[in-house]
């Protein structure tokens, strides 16, 4: 009955929704795109060419880590508890975790898992490891120093206790901030306890030199407070680093001091600050002046600090995050460019400490103002050594916030991370403000693909799984927006095959011709046209067209400014690095409020509302503005009251809060025209008639409108006859001229309820919705069984309901995938699917006409087995003729899992590659020992290994040792041309000193 009196009161007469029943809404969880919750930590792998983001736990989502690599590649790897990550570091095959809840996990890349899982006794406050070991060091709370076999997965032997307590028995609670190994000399390692730092020596087995950053009274430090100067003082170390090739030592303190060691004979070479130098001296002035006279400024903590290596290590420059004083307004990140290193043997001592004191080159390199980088990964070119910061293209830096921002190296210019990083990290590179979906033709969408200048991949590894063909001719293209007035568009698919996976990218502020408050809040796109219409809070209204950038790589000239109330050509406010893509075109500034609802046609028409509640209509065939109104001229009062131009009652704000486009006939025509219908806030629908006049352009004339009594939130044109969309499309519009006609209606959808009925002003049917509100709404078509209203509720639930009877049909829960609060926000398409958010940076992607499956783990491939990890650098000639002890990766093996461990597979292929290295810088005469040694036994290559340990604690070198196993005889003579050898460099450098 419902059916029949509804279909005669909206002139339906078939049931259009006659094959969809309740069993055909099952969810599928398709696709999750973004970020779940905050960004806390960040590794990169230069050998792999993967990046590695760890998430925090949140209101949001749980703490979890994402493994991007090119393209669309990523896979994700839960925690095995709820908790946060706080560090991430690559080693070879397998990803390192630490968490909050002071468990470390082992990841393998290759099976993409947990493989292995340790509670350590103490609470772990550092961590590291290297790419050539097997092991794990783990810096714990009360000062002790363990080790992660995990080759075995389970803790070594290995343990070294609180060397600064049993320096200063005095010190109660000494925790580890930080561990690094020795980056040409595996064998030593650099503990930085809060107090001060320590090298110890596997060799010796004991600590070699001990730093202790002490002020004496008078001198400033890196203090901002003077009143604490005429006290002495020793301020807590945050940082400790070694110089790429190890001559150096840096420490980081917590008043922001910046102090150089020797570390052979443990003497401060320069202490400085960002701003001052030889702080640690008294009378030293401090540059760190507040606002005012008489004041001073708080400094930023040291959050991070690199010793960065360009191809030649001893050329470096040191990158820190925090430092600088609060009242500056871009604080950024400091990079000291100091140049290629003083030969330390050759160098006095005052050519050393001015090689700190007076850098080349000084810099900050700038960041979005009201920003504070806590954290920065550095992209290598191919190393994975040198603390991975040998020769960087790029920074990777994280703020305060959980945004991410990348910079070139040195240079510091802001790279987009559009298509150089994995479409989810776009989601906060910088944050999403806001997206929508629109489908578009796969010819089309496959055709836009721009070209773009841009440098050097950052990532490249992985290999993508296949997924099915594609499943509908039209792609769902997403135009998303970001805080820097930047839109990028790129197709989320139906859970099938990508083939244009590439993003498209927008940049409304170089448009708009400002910089600042660009607040994107509405957009348009037209894919049969190529054409885009973005709107803004500030009440500009730009477009932008498929086209051919003439001028590509010339900067433009600086922008005039924007007609008020016309339209702007800005054709020449275009990004010289794009060559072919999307580019402005003409701009509106309407200056009557924030842009609140947008259309583009795809028959060249644009409509934009604006919450002064005026609406404007566009041609682009020009452009030109066709027509101008107030859509409260349009709106019919409400019977029920008494209102009066006189009246006391205050009349309400209207504007537009959906537009559409259509082509069908008017109540009592016998033609059909184009149709614009605009819905308002108040609930009214205003419909206007779109007519070709004798000049060539079009005019707009009003028509009618009606009365729903509440927020319109969608407007469904559709044939009364089949139910499919009656849009203004291209075809639709060329039937015009041989005079066809379309018979159709309109589905308007409100909060509350939902009115079918003929335009303009015809009351039709009408239903209201029960004890739920409705945030979202269109017309879906499940194959070829007919349509359906669609809709989101404020219950969290989907709801189907039949056309016309509007009867509930099905329904699916869907609030535990999408956020229930940001309904309204969601998009749903012609086939069922529905893109919505799931989190602040993060969005899911549904199928309400599924079969119920689950989200699906990743079938990506991020592991390459045919990507070798390069030989560890070692020490240099000079160090090595100067007495330098050094071991090998495979001695520290033996040395941190005992004899009796077996040698794992990479220990194996390790040793493989430092006696290739060998042989390759051998003499011709050795090669017969060398392939002696490659074709031993496990047993002997064991025997071998431990008789080398051995030998190597004395203070040959491991070349020597190797003459050693040849000639025991000649041993002895060698240990004598050692010592004439160290004895006759430096008798010549004095002799070069006093010019004999």
């Amino acid at each position: 009955m419902a059916h029949l009196l509804r279909g005669k009161q909206a002139g339906i007469e078939t049931d259009l929704s006659r094959g969809i029943a309740a069993d055909l809404f099952q969810l599928d969880d398709i696709e999750r795109v973004g970020i779940n919750s905050q960004i806390s930590a960040l590794a990169y792998d230069p050998v792999q060419s993967l990046i590695a983001v760890g998430t925090s736990d949140t209101k949001f989502g749980h703490g979890q880590i994402y493994v991007f690599g090119q393209k669309r590649i990523s896979v994700v790897l839960p925690l095995g508890r709820k908790s946060s990550v706080k560090l991430l570091q690559f080693c070879a095959e397998k990803l390192i975790c630490l968490d909050s809840k002071n468990d470390l996990s082992i990841f393998s890349l290759e099976t993409k898992a947990l493989i292995a899982s340790y509670s350590p006794p103490g609470i772990v406050t550092a961590l590291t490891s290297d790419p050539t070991l097997d092991y794990a060091l783990i810096g714990t709370q009360n000062g002790e120093v363990l080790a992660y076999d995990l080759d075995r997965e389970a803790l070594a032997p290995f343990k070294l206790p609180n060397f600064w307590r049993e320096q200063n028995p005095r010190s109660r609670l000494v925790p580890i901030v930080t561990l690094s190994l020795h980056p040409r000399d595996v064998g030593s390692l650099l503990i930085g306890y809060s107090e001060g730092a320590v090298i110890y020596s596997f060799k010796q087995n004991k600590p070699a030199r001990f730093f202790q950053y002490q002020l004496p009274k008078g001198a400033p430090g890196g203090d901002s407070d003077p009143s604490s100067v005429p006290t002495a003082r020793s301020p807590k170390l945050t940082q400790a680093i070694w110089h790429p090739t190890g001559t150096f030592i840096l420490t980081g303190h917590e008043d922001s001091s910046l102090v150089f060691w020797d570390p052979k004979d443990g003497r401060v070479v320069m202490a400085r600050t960002l701003q001052d130098t030889n702080v640690d001296k008294p009378g030293a002035g401090t540059g760190s002046f507040g606002a005012t006279p008489g004041t001073f400024a708080l400094k930023e903590p040291l959050f991070r600090i690199a010793w960065c290596a360009n191809k030649d290590p001893d050329d470096t420059s040191i990158l820190i995050a925090g430092g600088s004083p609060t009242t500056l307004p871009t604080k950024g990140l400091t990079l000291f460019e100091l140049g290629r290193t003083p030969v330390y043997q050759t160098s006095s001592w005052q050519i050393l400490s001015a090689h700190f004191e007076s850098p080349k080159r000084q810099r900050v390199l700038p960041t979005p103002s009201n920003t504070e980088i806590v954290d920065f990964c550095l992209i290598p070119r191919s190393s994975p050594h040198f603390a991975g910061n040998h020769d960087p293209i790029a920074i990777i830096a994280l703020t305060s916030s959980g945004e991410l921002i990348t910079l070139s190296f040195p240079s510091g210019l802001p790279i987009p991370p559009t298509n150089q990083l994995h479409l989810s990290l776009t989601f906060v590179h910088p944050f999403i403000t806001g997206a929508t979906l629109a489908p578009i033709e796969r010819t089309r969408w496959l055709g836009m693909t721009e070209t773009r200048s841009h440098g050097p991949k950052i990532l490249k590894g992985g290999a993508e799984a296949k997924h099915p063909l594609k499943r509908f001719e039209s792609r769902n293209v997403v135009q998303t927006s970001h805080s820097d007035g930047t839109i990028r568009l790129w197709d989320i698919g139906h859970g099938d095959e990508i083939e244009n996976e590439a993003l498209l990218q927008v940049d409304v502020s170089r448009a708009v011709g400002r910089l600042e408050d660009i607040v994107i809040t509405q957009m348009s796109l037209a894919g049969a046209s190529g054409e885009l219409v973005v709107g803004l809070r500030s009440g500009e209204v730009a477009i932008f067209r498929w086209a051919h950038n003439r001028s590509a790589g010339r900067e433009p000239p600086p922008p005039g400014p924007n007609k008020s109330k016309e339209l702007t050509n800005i054709t020449e406010r275009r990004d010289p690095s794009l060559t072919e893509g999307l580019l402005p075109f003409t701009l509106l500034d309407q200056q009557d409020g924030p842009v609140t609802a947008l259309k583009l046609s795809d028959v060249g028409f644009v409509a934009a509302g604006f919450e002064g509640g005026s609406i404007v209509v566009i041609d682009l065939r020009g452009p030109a503005v066709i027509y101008t109104a107030s859509i409260t001229d349009f709106a019919k009062a409400d019977k029920r009251s008494s209102f009066r131009r006189n009246s006391q009652v205050q009349v309400k704000p209207e504007w537009a809060t959906t537009i559409e486009f259509s082509v069908m006939s008017l109540e009592g025509d016998d033609f059909s025209s184009i149709l614009l219908h605009a819905g308002t806030n108040l609930g009214h629908v205003a419909t206007f008639r779109l007519l070709p006049d004798q000049s060539g352009r079009y005019t707009v004339e009003f028509v009618g409108s009606a009365n729903l009594d509440d927020r319109i939130i969608r407007i469904n044109p559709i044939h009364t006859d089949s139910g499919r969309p009656t849009y203004a499309s291209q075809q639709a519009v060329a039937s015009l001229r041989n005079g066809f006609k379309t018979n159709g209606v309109l589905i308007v959808v409100t909060r509350s309820g939902v009115r079918i009925f003929k335009p303009a002003a015809h009351k039709g049917a009408h239903k209201t919705w029960d004890n739920f509100i409705c945030d979202s709404a269109a017309i879906v078509r499940y194959h070829d069984q007919g349509y359906a209203l669609l809709g989101l509720f404020g219950d969290g639930y989907a709801r189907g309901y039949s056309i016309p009877a509007l009867k509930e049909v099905g329904a699916a829960k869907v609030d535990h995938i999408l956020d229930g609060k940001r309904f309204s926000d969601a998009v749903i398409t012609a086939s069922g699917d529905v893109f919505g958010w799931s989190g602040p940076s993060e969005m899911a992607l549904i199928n309400i006409f599924g079969q119920g499956r689950d989200l699906t783990i990743s079938k990506d491939e991020v592991f390459n087995p045919q990507l070798l990890i390069p030989p560890r650098p070692t020490i240099s000639n000079m160090q090595w003729i100067s007495g330098t002890q050094y071991i090998t990766p495979s001695d520290l093996d033996l040395l941190i899992g005992g004899p009796d461990r077996p040698p794992s597979k990479r220990m194996l292929a390790q040793a493989r590659a430092e006696d290739a290295q060998r042989r390759a810088e051998a003499r011709s005469g050795a090669s017969s020992s060398a392939a002696q040694q490659q074709d031993e036994g496990y047993w002997a290559y064991m025997q071998r290994q431990i008789n080398e340990r051995t030998e190597k604690l004395g203070i040959m070198g491991d070349s020597m040792n190797r003459l050693e196993d040849n000639s025991q005889g000649w041993a002895s003579d060698v240990n004598k041309f050692v010592a004439k050898q160290k004895r006759g460099l430096v008798m010549g450098a004095v002799r070069s000193k006093f010019g004999l």
